[in-house]
């Protein structure tokens, strides 16, 4: 997904931290990020991370883990949780499932960590929640948007889901856009199962799909995929293909013409980081479905102060957006966060209880809160449209929407 120099070395790594704690290397992928006081009756509460610091998705995973730290650091300077600091351990994942597996094993075994966070690819979720909720007995949060019908017990999604998505979206791409779809999309299960979702609320809502194909991961020649788009008289193109698949098919669109004859092209994983994957021209008009996006701080305090504090603290190419699982990575870390006070302990069990129901009335893009006994995340979802490269919110939802899970 991204090129080998996009990619962090050690010592960038280590100086992105910028932490007043001391930052430990525990091993190779191994980072220990260490309060500056301590209860000493107690200890620290450990909070485990495990994301892709390296491999194809590591522009979404070292901005997940730029979260936590921000984070971890506001509730130490605030005087930690239930009076005793959060030491903050980080495992790469690496985008590697086989690698992921022993990493995670030594946040679960080794370091005995509370809660752990992270997993971006539903093939990395897969992978580990065994080893975190099964055998280690541990709470485990995913934060990424997913394609939904994840419901493990002590298992908490913080993304947006299929019903988040499309039941705005796919209205919204129809009025602006037309009644005929197609449905081309990477031959995993992300693509597959939302647009499975997609067909029923296009056709519920009066539209009709064209066409649903599936392609290998690593295919970059959609000729004739495009062909049949305009052969088809296609309106809108419901994109479920993922990188590295998605640029050069993008381009393809364009160089056909399909957006300048009206063609409307929707994506609901395209944030702010995809943005630069193309030219600007080649994506104009691109319309997105997510939970956030960085122009919402021009009017909402709130995420501006999250936003201003991200950027201050991490200034480099990792930016904080929706759709590389900061957002979820926020909300999850906070709603713990609340849990635990309410809980007054960090018991799996009491901790799950009160996290069922967890509310926070300030994150990026507004409040959220866990619908109870689904365990997934109610949120704000907002449309938005790329205009010369940058996107501009077109729309938004009236309140919370639930996610129709479990």
């Amino acid at each position: 997904m991204i090129n080998a120099s996009r990619q962090l070395s050690r010592r960038r790594f280590l100086g992105n931290f910028a932490f007043a704690s001391a930052a430990i290397a525990a091993g190779p992928g191994s980072w220990i990020i260490r309060p500056d006081w301590a209860n000493a009756a107690e200890g620290p509460i450990r909070l485990g991370i495990a994301t892709d610091l390296t491999g194809s998705l590591g522009f979404a995973g070292n901005t997940d883990a730029n979260v936590a730290r921000m984070l971890v650091k506001e509730i130490n300077d605030s005087g930690g949780l239930l009076g005793r600091p959060i030491e903050l351990l980080i495992e790469d994942t690496a985008s590697d499932e086989s690698v992921a597996v022993g990493n995670v094993r030594k946040l679960i075994q080794r370091d005995k960590v509370d809660l752990v966070i992270g997993g971006i690819s539903s093939s990395m979720r897969n992978a580990i929640k065994d080893v975190i909720i099964s055998r280690g007995k541990t709470l485990y949060i995913y934060p990424e948007g997913y394609e939904g019908k994840e419901c493990t017990p002590y298992l908490f999604c913080t993304g947006p889901v299929p019903a988040q998505n499309c039941d705005q979206f796919i209205p919204w791409l129809i009025k602006n856009g037309g009644k005929r779809f197609a449905l081309p999309g990477s031959n995993y299960v992300w693509p597959q199962t939302i647009n499975a979702y997609a067909r029923k609320v296009i056709e519920s809502s009066g539209g009709e799909v064209v066409f649903e194909e599936y392609y290998p991961l690593d295919q970059i020649d959609f000729s004739s995929t495009v062909s049949r788009i305009i052969s088809n008289k296609v309106d809108v193109v419901f994109n479920a293909i993922v990188p590295p698949g998605v640029s050069p098919f993008f381009k393809q669109l364009y160089q056909a013409g399909f957006s300048k004859n009206g063609g409307r092209l929707g994506c609901v994983y395209y944030d702010e980081n995809f943005l630069e994957m193309n030219q600007a021209q080649e994506i104009e008009g691109l319309a997105s479905s997510l939970d956030y996006y960085k122009m919402l701080a021009a009017e909402d305090p709130v995420s501006a102060r999250i936003q201003s504090a991200y950027d201050k603290q991490f200034p480099a190419k990792f930016r904080f957006s929706a759709g590389s699982a900061a957002t979820g990575t926020y909300r999850g870390l906070k709603l713990w966060e609340a849990a635990v006070k309410e809980a007054g302990t960090i018991d799996r069990d009491a901790v799950a209880a009160a996290l069922d129901h967890a509310k926070i009335a300030e994150g990026p893009g507004g409040p959220a809160e866990m619908a109870p006994g689904k365990r997934h995340c109610r949120m704000n979802m907002y449309i938005g449209v790329a205009k010369g490269g940058q996107y501009e919110i077109v729309a938004r939802s009236a309140g919370l929407v639930d996610p129709k899970e479990c």
